[in-house]
């Protein structure tokens, strides 16, 4: 038996920039992964200005107090068809009865314009928006007023 030699390869400038190309291909391919994931996701600012909201937080807090010695509980809003429904309770867990309910729908990263729903009560308790809503994510934030009270609140639907 014989060996034979083998004489090994050579790394030329050839495979060094093969080598420099699919790095910066890989890395290049994963921040176009990356920022595709971030902005499919984002779901826009809570606050524009967090200064200007700190100093108003006492007062939120307050308004929030109030909303909750109503005793009203809100479902969370569900798509039905293309209308947005949903229902609320008084504190006795009886459907609130002719309360006046609107919502601005507000795309999270403002890739639509907003949209104003009203919705009208049917026999059942549910509140149903006069108005349907395109697909996709939207923040809703919903007034509930009924006999001089009021509730607000902000929900997100898909």
């Amino acid at each position: 038996m014989s060996r034979e030699s083998v004489s090994p390869k050579k790394f030329t400038g050839y495979h060094a920039a093969a080598m420099i190309v699919a790095f910066f291909a890989v890395v290049v391919a994963v921040n176009l992964v990356m920022a595709r994931f971030a902005v499919s996701t984002f779901s826009g600012t809570l606050v524009d200005n967090s200064y200007v909201a700190s100093q108003n937080y006492n007062k939120w807090l307050e308004e929030s107090r109030k909303q909750q010695a109503h005793g009203w509980t809100a479902s969370p809003v569900t798509r039905l068809e293309d209308k947005i429904a949903m229902t609320v309770r008084n504190a006795n867990d009886i459907a609130l009865q002719d309360a006046e309910i609107s919502a601005i729908a507000e795309h999270p990263v403002g890739r639509a314009d907003p949209i104003t729903l009203d919705f009208v009560q049917d026999p059942s308790g549910t509140y149903i928006s006069r108005d349907s809503l395109p697909e996709g994510r939207w923040k809703l934030r919903i007034t509930i007023t009924h006999r001089g009270n009021e509730l607000a609140l902000a929900q997100e639907v898909f």
